[in-house]
């Protein structure tokens, strides 16, 4: 019995997933958690075989927790779902320990092969996903400048390119304006940038935006 967490903010999608799974005999979803410090704490004290996880959730993110879990949880696999686009997070978050990727938009039956396959022990890598770790093999010349961004920066990178305020971050992540606007002069500097608006530019031009 494949024993599963599934952690999401929206609850018609842990809903959903639950339906997927259960209906697949030898699964069984023994948790849900709408919030990343949920997830943890529930698992501190409980087991299970696999957590599938969001990005965007209130207080901790997915980004967070999965850094977390690799630190209290190394040998628990974690499956991120995410609304994001492949090219957006997924080579960050394998690269940060998690065992696969997928998007919300993907069929009930990929969803069914990645637990399996990550049960068994092993990742789950789409043929999209494979082509871009293996790019990662280049050296860092040669890259754009959004690629040598720390997970942070990049997660802010995003929010600031769909215009989000500081605040409206800062209210987002659970940090304070001051280490937003922080982070955005750091993100500004790294990538040679002077402003919001040609942050924004950048962002569509490398069609960043999900």
């Amino acid at each position: 019995m494949i024993r599963i967490l599934i952690t999401d903010d929206h609850a018609i999608v842990r809903q959903g997933l639950a339906r997927i799974l259960e209906k697949k005999q030898g699964m069984k979803i023994v948790a849900e958690c709408d919030n990343g410090i949920g997830a943890l704490n529930w698992l501190r004290n409980n087991d299970c075989d696999i957590a599938l996880i969001d990005i965007s959730m209130p207080g901790m993110n997915g980004i967070e927790l999965l850094k977390r879990l690799r630190e209290e949880k190394p040998k628990l696999p974690v499956l991120v779902i995410s609304i994001y686009p492949e090219d957006q997070y997924a080579v960050r978050l394998i690269k940060a320990g998690a065992a696969g990727y997928l998007t919300k938009g993907c069929a009930p039956a990929i969803v069914i092969e990645a637990v399996n396959q990550i049960a068994s022990g092993k990742k789950y890598i789409s043929p999209t996903v494979a082509e871009m770790l293996a790019n990662e093999f280049d050296a860092h010349e040669g890259k754009s400048p959004h690629e040598l961004l720390s997970d942070r920066e990049y997660q802010i990178f995003l929010m600031l390119a769909t215009a989000k305020t500081v605040s409206e971050i800062a209210e987002s992540l659970a940090l304070s304006s001051k280490t937003i606007s922080t982070y955005r002069s750091r993100i500004l500097e790294k990538m040679h940038l002077r402003n919001n608006a040609e942050l924004m530019q950048y962002a569509v031009e490398k069609q960043l935006m999900a």
